[in-house]
């Protein structure tokens, strides 16, 4: 008997991944994991070839189709966290060779019941019944399972990712769109709509759900959550009737006090319900230890950070490591303020330069802004103001390393060669030729930072969300964090001198009006009248003079 016989009948496919990820739960958590990741991936192409409602992505491997909206609305915030995290325990297994534990196979196959039964229940003709539950007890070792060795598994994910591009030419090719085919698109529109018409009331157990993707994420900061207080803390003085409270996650530094906390929220629920909670808590740990603990509020899939004594909430891709945590109470009382130092005139000599980083230094020092947008001209010195402001935030005890994104890989190189130049102390790394290098400042292309974000060192992320404390770019940044959900803790966004076609494009997150103006009044007259040309600016009549 196994807990995925409901798919048997239609889904012959499906099934026999989903029944071997079962079968080598209890014998090879590594096997279970691909197998699970498999099944997955199977089903949910099964869904775009076959439901008119998805709309096919920029790209057809598995990560592209889970986070298109059209599926995820499909699907739902519940269904879609459980394939986000069997695909990411699966990416761990294969590509990075790390190996899994017996839990999180079990936890993997969990999760696939709840994603198979959802995509059963809405493209099956026979619906399975709302009742329908998993049993752990079919997970025991089966003496006749064999255990499969790692290298067949990466054949067999080598072989998944050659047939990416598969789907996409078959759904343009509109001559392959045979009658069967839309026979069949015309059924699954029929089976969906009526599993839509039909309340959901089967029990996804969104709370496990989430507790493990954050466990996941935590592990992957270095916090291996293997003691009675790092979870379900317990603390006194909570405005109810019991006077107690219990914070879910509580991160300890290594002097014994805490330096964060973790407030986890329902998956259907937005993150920041807990937001007003997780304060409260924090209150009492400041209270009980002397240290107030950096907030993090989560419901397994979006994830908050608050520093309450300095910064508003900001959305971020992860959880911070114990260093990076530390680092931030420390700078609470010993940055220092950017008024008080000098900017270097070795590497900005132009008076314009000096006026754009005072003006940057003031909104963040003086208006508590996190971000700022500097538009200068071909020829103007850019990379030399972004290094001397650099050089000023760390002077000032602001920042410790820094990100600095260009488009192309000659950009990189170029400024590579002026921070090595102008700021040499700073170990600039240029991350194209040299991937695994250490230092202060860190040179890259988009695409490849793309690559190396999600990379892992010994199980623990290498680029994690609170790893570049200031991120400079060329153009692009904002697309660059919501793409990868990483946010630094100051973003400061270089712009180059965009061609006309393109000025009235948004290439970054709104700026203030207020910086805007700052900003254009320090440009000289003919720089600030060739960027506003063609433009839609509001500020253009007063700012042109």
């Amino acid at each position: 008997m196994s807990n995925f016989t409901f798919l048997a009948a239609e889904f012959p496919a499906v099934h026999e991944a989903a029944l071997e990820a079962e079968r080598q739960a209890a014998v090879s958590p590594t096997a279970a994991a691909f197998f699970a990741g498999k099944t997955v991936e199977v089903a949910v192409k099964w869904a775009f070839r076959a439901d008119p409602g998805l709309k096919l992505p920029y790209q057809d491997n598995i990560a592209a189709l889970l986070h298109e909206p059209s599926f995820r609305r499909a699907a739902g915030e519940a269904v879609f966290a459980k394939a986000r995290y069997i695909n990411t325990l699966r990416n761990r297994a294969v590509h990075e060779e790390r190996k899994i534990s017996a839990g999180d196979a079990l936890g993997a196959v969990k999760e696939l019941f709840h994603v198979c039964f959802w995509f059963a229940r809405t493209y099956a003709k026979a619906k399975p019944a709302d009742s329908l539950a998993f049993d752990p007890s079919v997970l025991s070792r089966r003496d006749e399972a064999l255990k499969k060795a790692f290298v067949h598994i990466k054949a067999q994910q080598a072989e998944l990712e050659a047939r990416d591009g598969e789907l996409t030419r078959l759904l343009l090719d509109r001559q392959n769109l045979d009658e069967e085919l839309k026979r069949l698109r015309a059924e699954v529109a029929t089976a969906r709509k009526a599993a839509e018409a039909r309340p959901d009331r089967h029990d996804y157990n969104e709370a496990e759900t989430r507790d493990r993707f954050i466990d996941l994420l935590l592990r992957e900061a270095g916090w291996p959550l293997d003691r009675p207080e790092d979870t379900e803390f317990r603390v006194e003085g909570m405005p109810n009737n019991e006077g107690t409270g219990f914070v879910d996650y509580v991160l300890w530094g290594a002097d014994g006090k805490p330096v964060g906390l973790v407030e986890a929220k329902r998956t259907r629920k937005d993150a920041r319900a807990g937001q007003q909670q997780a304060k409260l808590y924090a209150d009492l740990l400041q209270a009980r230890y002397g240290q107030r603990p950096v907030i993090f509020y989560s419901n397994g899939y979006e994830h908050w950070i608050w520093d309450d004594s300095r910064y508003p909430p900001r959305q971020i891709g992860g959880f911070y490591k114990r260093d990076e945590l530390e680092l931030l109470i420390q700078r609470r009382t010993s940055r220092r303020p950017l008024a008080s130092e000098a900017v270097n005139r070795r590497i900005v000599e132009r008076p314009y330069q000096q006026r754009a980083i005072r003006a940057i230094a003031g909104h963040f020092d003086e208006d508590g802004e996190r971000k700022a947008l500097l538009v200068m001209a071909t020829g103007a010195g850019k990379t030399r103001t972004v290094i001397a402001l650099v050089d000023l935030l760390m002077r000032a005890g602001w920042i410790k390393r820094v990100l600095f994104l260009a488009d192309r890989i000659a950009l990189v190189n170029q400024a590579a060669g002026a921070f090595k130049m102008h700021l040499p102390d700073s170990a600039p790394v240029n991350l194209v030729t040299d991937r695994s290098g250490e230092g202060r400042v860190f040179i890259s292309t988009y695409p490849t930072m793309m690559g190396l974000i999600d990379g892992k060192q010994e199980g623990k992320a290498r680029f994690g969300p609170g790893h570049f404390i200031s991120s400079s770019s060329t153009r692009r940044i904002a697309r660059f964090t919501s793409a990868t959900g990483q946010s630094s803790s100051i973003s400061i966004p270089s712009s180059l001198a965009s061609p006309q076609h393109q000025r009235t494009r948004s290439t970054a997150t709104p700026i203030p009006c207020s910086i805007l103006r700052t900003v254009c009044r320090r440009m000289p007259i003919r720089w600030r009248r060739r960027w506003l040309k063609g433009t839609s600016c509001r500020l253009k009549p007063s700012l042109s003079r």
